[in-house]
């Protein structure tokens, strides 16, 4: 029996539902969470009440939102202990990984609650005499987040924190890989004092999923809907948006390229090359998954790389002595197996890697990885990353934007000019010059292009995802009208 019992929360009360479901530590084998199955039922009750609660919140004063925000920024930091357990048991999570999670997490939470008061408009001249013509931004009314498991907390608190700050009321859908840690942060949003509809928790068995999903998305009440996962799964949401008349803010799968040219410096390329493609075990959307290197320096890098490399261990998160800890699954350790026989029998060499004891997978590079294997295109999404040669500059952004991917890429060179140039042609939503390309900041414009998604979280931007612009005039003179 496991310690913990995950329920539904609705309307700020714990609510159980009429079946369970377990989650399992992919590191023991044994139950980590069980956790209410929500039906399509209590997930239209939880809409409903978050649209019960919904003018009330919106007309609430700014610095009321903030201060309620910061109130709950305080609460997750609260639970840090509790946190990184449930990261432990439910995906294997280093005490590192979880930490940090927590930390950008209460980050995004108080950069939100400084935004409460940017949510502003502007008076646009009219061409109407004594017409004063306003664009004003308001809440769009209840939001449906989905966050995925890898990075639980910062996904999830994103996707609640800024909905928040415009005046929206949320429904979180939990993933049904982490329900005990992102049921900890809809506790702590509760407890200050974002319940009784504000903020509401939804867990479900995978197979129903998609039957709860759907009636959350149909729900007239529901507005907006934001999704971080798979684009496969990307996807079917924008089609069950489209058919609603619903925006839908999307961040998806990612194949994110490092280029190297020849006047980087190598060191600091491998140091983040290195820390992006193997952070979490390559379980990142934003993870390097392409080391492209012109030819005049692949060989000094690869041979740098392959030492540094050497250095990432794998071993038991639960004891905390290796940088690398377990992969979510046997079926990821199955999948980077694939991509990386597949390389190999197509003429790829292996410089660092291994066999895996259960999710404990060794980092893995596989070296001469050419456009026509799986390990190019496909994301691994586990510990395992491909160095790529290119003939020059050129050919590198190429490779760079030869994939259906666009999420994060970055550039190393020791002339920022040239890297920031080089920046500009590479068709993704973010990238770095001389930096990794796992990099997140609470106040930045988040989001990809292409199969990696649309609109953006963060900071500002985030405003725009998640309020209505609209055009509201004001007439200060007796009107003249053609009939």
């Amino acid at each position: 029996m496991p310690e913990t019992e995950i329920p539904l929360s609705i309307g700020g009360r714990n609510r159980p539902a009429a079946a369970s479901y377990d989650r399992i530590n992919p590191v023991t084998g044994e139950v980590a969470t069980r956790a209410a199955a929500a039906t399509p039922e209590d997930a239209v009750a939880a809409v409903e009440a978050a649209r019960a609660a919904f003018p009330a919140w919106s007309a609430l004063g700014p610095n009321a939102r903030r201060a309620a925000l910061m109130k709950a920024a305080d609460a997750l930091d609260a639970r840090a202990t509790q946190f990184v357990d449930a990261m432990m048991a439910e995906i294997g999570a280093t005490e590192g990984w979880a930490r940090f999670n927590l930390m950008l997490s209460s980050s995004i939470v108080r950069e939100a609650a400084g935004l409460t008061t940017q949510n502003g408009g502007e008076v646009i001249p009219s061409d109407k005499p004594g017409c004063i013509a306003m664009a004003v931004r308001e809440p769009a009314g209840v939001v449906l987040s989905m966050a995925p498991w890898n990075a639980p907390i910062i996904l999830a608190t994103r996707a609640i924190a800024v909905p928040l700050a415009c005046g929206n009321t949320v429904v979180l859908k939990a993933s049904e890989q982490c329900p005990r840690t992102h049921g900890l942060i809809v506790e702590a949003f509760v407890e200050a004092g974002l319940g009784e509809g504000i903020v509401n928790l939804i867990t479900n068995a995978p197979q129903d999923a998609a039957d709860v999903v759907g009636a959350m998305i149909d729900h007239p009440a529901v507005r907006r809907v934001n999704f971080t996962g798979s684009t496969a799964v990307g996807r079917i949401i924008a089609m069950r948006c489209a058919q609603n008349l619903k925006p839908a803010l999307l961040e998806l799968g990612g194949k994110a390229p490092l280029i190297v040219l020849e006047d980087a410096d190598l060191d600091e390329a491998v140091k983040a090359a290195a820390f992006g493609a193997f952070m979490n075990q390559g379980q990142i959307c934003m993870s390097t998954e392409r080391i492209i290197v012109v030819d005049a320096i692949a060989d000094a890098f690869a041979a740098k790389f392959q030492a540094k490399v050497a250095t990432l261990t794998v071993g038991d998160p639960r004891e905390g002595a290796t940088p690398l800890g377990a992969v979510v699954d046997r079926k990821t350790v199955a999948h980077v197996r694939s991509l990386i026989e597949d390389a190999l029998a197509a003429g790829a060499t292996q410089l660092n890697g291994g066999e895996a004891n259960g999710v404990l997978m060794p980092a893995h590079v596989i070296d001469g990885v050419t456009p026509e294997m799986k390990l190019f295109r496909d994301e691994s999404f586990g510990p395992v990353v491909g160095i790529i040669h290119a003939r020059d500059e050129a050919h590198a952004i190429q490779l760079a934007n030869d994939t259906d991917y666009g999420l994060s890429a970055s550039v190393f060179t020791r002339d920022a000019a040239r890297g920031l140039k080089v920046a500009r042609r590479i068709q993704s939503g973010i990238c770095h010059v001389n930096g990794p390309t796992v990099h997140d900041e609470a106040q930045m414009p988040f989001g990809g292009v292409k199969a990696s998604g649309y609109g953006k979280f963060g900071g500002k931007a985030g405003i725009d995802s998640f309020t209505e612009l609209r055009w509201i005039t004001l007439e200060t003179e007796p009107g003249h009208y053609p009939i």
